[in-house]
C-alpha cells in the first residue's frame, strides 16, 4: 500500500509538471493555430450565404444540396484551408448548405489511435450536435453538415465560433490524453521493473 501511494503521489507531481508544461506548449501552438483559425473562420463566414432551396428534381423536397449534389450549378468550388499536410479543413458549399470537413494532425500512433477514438465517441452522439455528420468526408476524421434551417434556427457566428472553439480544443484535448497515457505507461513500467 505504501509503495502505492508513493507512485500515486509521484504520478500527481509529474502531471502537475506535465500540465504546465503542456500549457506552455499550447501558447506557443496558438500563436501558429491563430491565422489559420482565423483563414477557416473568414471563409466559413462567406460560405454560410444559405438560403431555402427546393429541390429541382424532385417536387415538395429540400435537401442539402453539398450532399445529393444533382445540379452543378448550385454548388460551390470546394476550398481547402491548410496547415501542413496532416492538419487541412475542407470547405464546400452550396445554395442551401456548407459541409466542413476537418483533418486533424495525428503525429504519431497514439495520437492516431486516440483521434479515432474520441472522433468515434463524438459521432456515436451526433444527434447531440445538430451539425454533425455521422460519416466524415473520405480522407478526413470528422465532418459538419449546416444547412440552412441551422442557419434560421441558429445564430450564423455562433456556428461558425462552434466549429472553430471544436478545433482549437481537439488539439488539446488530444495533446493532453496522450500526456495522461503517457505518464501512466511510464509509471507502469518503474513498478513493473522494481520487481527485477
Amino acid at each position: 500500500e505504501y509503495m502505492g501511494a508513493t507512485s500515486a503521489s509521484v504520478f500527481w507531481t509529474r502531471s502537475r509538471g506535465l500540465q504546465r508544461l503542456l500549457s506552455l506548449l499550447f501558447a506557443a501552438m496558438t500563436a501558429t493555430l491563430r491565422p489559420y483559425l482565423n483563414a477557416v473562420r473568414a471563409t466559413l463566414q462567406a460560405a454560410l450565404c444559405l438560403e431555402n432551396f427546393s429541390s429541382q428534381v424532385v417536387e415538395r423536397h429540400n435537401k442539402p444540396e453539398v450532399e445529393v449534389r444533382s445540379s452543378k450549378e448550385l454548388l460551390l468550388q470546394p476550398v481547402i484551408i491548410s496547415r501542413n499536410e496532416k492538419e487541412k479543413v475542407l470547405i464546400e458549399g452550396s445554395i442551401n448548405s456548407v459541409r466542413v470537413s476537418i483533418a486533424v494532425k495525428q503525429a504519431d500512433e497514439i495520437e492516431k489511435i486516440l483521434c479515432h477514438k474520441f472522433m468515434r465517441f463524438m459521432m456515436m452522439r451526433a444527434e447531440n450536435f445538430f451539425i454533425l455528420r455521422r460519416k466524415p468526408v473520405e480522407g478526413y476524421d470528422i465532418s459538419f453538415l449546416i444547412t440552412n434551417f441551422h442557419t434560421e434556427q441558429m445564430y450564423k457566428h455562433k456556428l461558425v465560433d462552434f466549429v472553430i472553439h471544436f478545433m482549437e480544443e481537439i488539439d488539446k484535448e488530444i495533446s493532453e490524453m496522450k500526456l495522461s497515457v503517457n505518464a501512466r505507461a511510464r509509471i507502469v513500467a518503474e513498478e513493473f521493473l522494481k520487481n527485477f
